[in-house]
């Protein structure tokens, strides 16, 4: 979602949308799921520089070394936090942070401030879905490769991206029949099981 990515809302929306009440995500609530799954997904990281730095202490064991090898990887579990709460302190993260109304249809959801000023994001835009408790998560697909950089920062922008969703909370709408039609939405696109 960059800032060129905001438009001017043309005529009004399909007659058939889902239009919820207005929402805004709380930062603190987008940084806890966030790392709840990069952490289920990329654990495994962690134990890169803590098996490296304990090698040595493998073949002459020294508490330096269980020092280093600690202290190394708390540095990066608290490097790679960081970087997923980064995402709420960005300019192009703030369109997630303010209060937005939202209409959903078969083609795409915007995501309005008023009845003039939003942005679209299409149903190819989104890479999974899930419900979390009382709520829907559509998480957005990271960007394809074409678009990141080459060499060594592509890899890095690859492998340490920060993961970005739309939360929509069962609350915002206004009758069950809506839910009950974003969800057959979500089957027929393939989202959720």
């Amino acid at each position: 979602m960059q800032q060129n990515q905001r438009y001017r809302m043309q005529s009004g929306a399909a007659p058939n949308a889902i239009r919820t009440k207005k929402y805004q995500l709380e930062k603190n609530v987008f940084t806890g799921i966030a790392l709840a799954k990069v952490w289920r997904r990329d654990w495994w990281m962690a134990l890169i520089p803590l098996v490296l730095f304990l090698l040595p202490a493998v073949f002459n064991f020294s508490w330096w070394w269980v020092t280093a090898a600690i202290l190394v990887t708390l540095i990066f579990v608290l490097l790679r936090s960081a970087q997923v709460m980064g995402v709420t302190q960005m300019e192009q993260g703030n369109p997630l942070f303010e209060k937005l109304s939202y209409e959903i249809d078969s083609r795409q959801i915007l995501l309005k401030r008023n009845e003039r000023e939003g942005m679209a994001l299409t149903w190819d835009m989104i890479g999974s879905a899930e419900r979390k408790g009382e709520s829907y998560l559509l998480w957005l697909k990271p960007p394809p490769d074409a678009q990141l950089p080459g060499g060594w920062k592509g890899w890095l922008a690859k492998n340490f991206q920060a993961p970005v969703f739309v939360m929509l909370p069962f609350r915002i709408f206004n009758n069950p029949n809506d839910l009950k039609l974003l969800e057959s939405m979500l089957r027929r696109k393939e989202l959720i099981a």
